[in-house]
C-alpha cells in the first residue's frame, strides 16, 4: 500500500465530513480547516479523478454567460480570476484570446459591447483589456481562413485544473484536515446531534465508523445520488448532468494566444495552446443521463469539434489527428433551461438540518473559477452550526508553492535554473510550473540528473515520483501521468510500465 501523505492521525470524531475530492470539496475542506474546524475529506477515487480534471482548464469570467444575463456570476468570476492569479502563479497564468468576427453569427457591435462589459465588470483589473484587431495584418490572423478579416482580443487565464485541486488538498492537510483518497462513504445517518458515517478503504475493503457534526456533500455529478442514497435524504434541488468533451491534436498554430470560435449553433469552441506541442479543442455540451463516470467522447462529438476547427482554420483536421481526448460530466444546477449550453454555471448551496442540528450542505453546480468563493459561502451557511467558526481567510493566502515574489513566475524560474543548472530547460520549467517553490523539495541537494534516481519519459524521475507518493496522494501511474501531470502525452508504453512497476515496488516496501 502506498505511503500516506503526512497529516493528522485519523480519529473517530470530526466536526465536518466532506464527501468528494474535487475542486469544491478540497476548497471547502481547506477553508474549514483554516477556520479551526476538525475536518475529514473522503474521496472514493483519486483527487480530481473525474470532473475537476476534465475542464477546459480556464480561470475566466465566462464571456458567453453575459448573453444569459449572468452578471453576478461573471463579476464574481472576474474578481476571482484576479485573486487566484496572485495566489497560485505557478499553476495559473494569463492567456490572450482571439475572437474572430464571423459574418452571419453574432454581429460585431454585440461582441464589442460584450467585451466592454467584460472589461468593466472586473473591479480590479491587472490583465490587459480588450481591443479590435485587423486579422489581415496581424500574426493572430495567420492560421485563420482569409474570410475572417477582423476580430477582437481579450484576456483570461489558464489553470492546471487537477493540480489546483491537489494544492487545495495539501493546504487543507497542512492546516489540520485529514484527507483520505480511495476511501468511499458507504453510508451516513443522523444520530442525535450529528452524523455517523461508515467509510470503506476501496483498496483493502476494510471499513471504519466515524462521527461528524455536519456533512458537506460535494460529490459533483453524484451529489443527488449521495444525498438520496448515501445520506438517505430527499433532494430539494436538482442536478442536470452535461457531458463536456475535449480533443487534443498536434499544434495547429504558432504563438501563445488562444482562439474562441463562434459556431452556427450559437456555441463557442476554444482552441488553446497545450503542453507546448499540442492544441486543446473543446468543449461540447451534451445532455447526459448515464452513470457520471468515467465517460468518454463519442464519434459525433469528435466530428463536431473537428468541424468547428475546420470552419475557421486553414489547417484542417480529422478524427485521425486526435492524439488524446477526455470527457467529464458537469453537475449543473437544473434551472429548466431547454438548451444544455444555456444551463446556468452558477452554484446553489442547499442546507438541510434536523431541528437545527446534524446539518448537511449539498453543492449543486459551480465552476472551477469560483470555487474559493463557493467555499466561503458554504462556510457562511454553516456558521449557525459552528458559532466558534473563525473569519474568512483564503482571499490572501497563497496556495502551496505559490509564494513567489510579486507573484511573478519568470524570476522564480530563472532563480531555480541558476540554483540547479543541471536540470534540462524544459524539465526545470515543468517542475516550476507544477510545484512552484516546492520544486526544491523534489530536487533537494541533487547535483545531477542521476542524483534524482530512475528516469522515465518526459523528464520524470524517481525523486519526483517519491514526492508525489508521499505528499500528493499519488498511487498509480495514471495518477501521475494524467492528473499530477500531463506527461502521459509524452510517455511510451514501456516507460509507463516501468513507472507502474516502480510504484508497486515502493508500495511493497512501505
Amino acid at each position: 500500500m502506498a505511503a500516506a501523505p503526512r497529516q493528522r492521525e485519523p480519529s473517530d470524531a470530526y466536526e465536518l465530513l466532506v464527501v468528494g475530492g474535487g475542486i469544491n470539496g478540497t476548497g471547502i475542506a481547506r477553508d474549514a480547516a483554516g477556520r479551526g474546524l476538525s475536518v475529514l475529506l473522503a474521496e472514493r477515487g483519486d483527487l480530481a479523478g473525474f470532473t475537476s480534471s476534465s475542464s477546459t482548464k480556464l480561470i475566466h469570467g465566462g464571456l458567453r454567460y453575459l448573453e444569459y444575463y449572468e452578471f453576478r456570476l461573471v463579476r464574481e468570476a472576474l474578481a476571482e480570476r484576479e485573486r487566484l492569479l496572485r495566489l497560485a502563479p505557478h499553476v495559473i497564468w494569463p492567456l490572450r484570446f482571439v475572437l474572430p468576427h464571423d459574418e452571419g453569427l453574432r454581429p460585431a457591435w454585440m461582441l464589442r459591447l460584450g467585451l466592454f462589459l467584460y472589461d468593466h465588470l472586473a473591479r480590479l483589473r491587472t490583465l490587459p483589456g480588450s481591443h479590435g484587431v485587423d486579422l489581415r495584418n496581424s500574426a493572430y490572423g495567420a492560421p485563420l481562413q482569409k474570410r475572417l478579416t477582423r476580430g477582437f482580443v481579450y484576456s483570461d487565464c489558464w489553470v492546471e485544473d487537477s493540480r489546483l485541486v491537489v494544492l487545495n488538498a495539501m493546504d487543507a492537510r497542512e492546516r489540520g484536515a485529514t484527507v483520505l483518497t480511495r476511501t468511499g462513504v458507504v453510508s451516513a445517518r443522523r444520530d442525535g446531534e450529528g452524523w455517523v458515517a461508515t467509510l470503506r478503504d476501496e483498496r483493502t475493503g476494510s471499513e471504519r465508523t466515524i462521527r461528524a457534526k455536519a456533512v458537506i456533500n460535494a460529490a459533483g455529478p453524484w451529489v443527488s445520488a449521495t444525498l438520496g442514497g448515501t445520506l438517505g435524504l430527499n433532494s430539494r434541488a436538482a442536478v442536470r448532468l452535461i457531458k463536456g468533451s475535449h480533443i487534443v491534436v498536434k499544434r495547429l498554430f504558432e504563438g501563445d494566444q488562444a482562439y474562441i470560435l463562434q459556431q452556427p449553433d450559437k456555441r463557442i469552441i476554444f482552441a488553446i495552446p497545450y503542453e507546448r506541442d499540442f492544441t486543446l479543442i473543446g468543449t461540447t455540451d451534451v445532455p447526459y443521463d448515464g452513470e457520471p463516470g468515467p465517460v468518454s467522447i463519442s464519434a459525433e462529438e469528435t466530428d463536431y469539434l473537428c468541424g468547428c476547427i475546420n470552419r475557421s482554420f486553414d489547417t484542417q483536421i480529422t478524427p485521425s489527428d486526435v492524439v488524446w481526448s477526455y470527457s467529464g460530466v458537469r453537475p449543473l444546477y437544473d434551472d429548466a433551461a431547454e438548451n444544455a449550453s444555456a444551463v446556468t454555471r452558477d452554484y446553489v448551496l442547499d442546507v438541510e438540518d434536523q431541528g437545527g442540528k446534524a446539518a448537511v450542505l449539498s453543492v449543486f453546480g459551480g465552476k472551477i473559477t469560483t470555487y474559493r468563493r463557493l467555499a466561503e459561502h458554504a462556510l457562511e451557511k454553516l456558521k449557525p452550526y459552528f458559532p466558534h467558526l473563525k473569519k474568512a481567510w483564503t482571499g490572501d493566502a497563497v496556495l502551496p508553492g505559490g509564494a513567489m515574489a510579486d507573484a511573478d513566475f519568470d524570476p522564480f524560474l530563472a532563480k531555480l535554473r541558476a540554483e540547479k543548472p543541471f536540470l534540462p530547460e524544459e524539465t526545470a520549467r515543468r517542475l516550476a510550473r507544477a510545484y512552484g517553490t516546492r520544486a526544491r523539495d523534489i530536487v533537494g541537494t541533487a547535483r545531477s540528473m542521476a542524483d534524482l534516481g530512475e528516469a522515465f519519459d518526459g523528464g520524470l524521475t524517481a525523486a519526483e515520483v517519491d514526492y508525489l507518493r508521499s505528499e500528493e496522494w499519488a498511487v498509480t501511474a495514471e495518477d501521475i501521468l494524467w492528473r499530477r501531470s500531463k506527461l502521459g502525452l509524452r510517455t511510451s508504453a514501456e516507460s509507463a510500465a516501468r513507472l507502474a512497476a516502480y510504484l508497486d515496488r515502493r508500495a511493497e516496501a512501505a
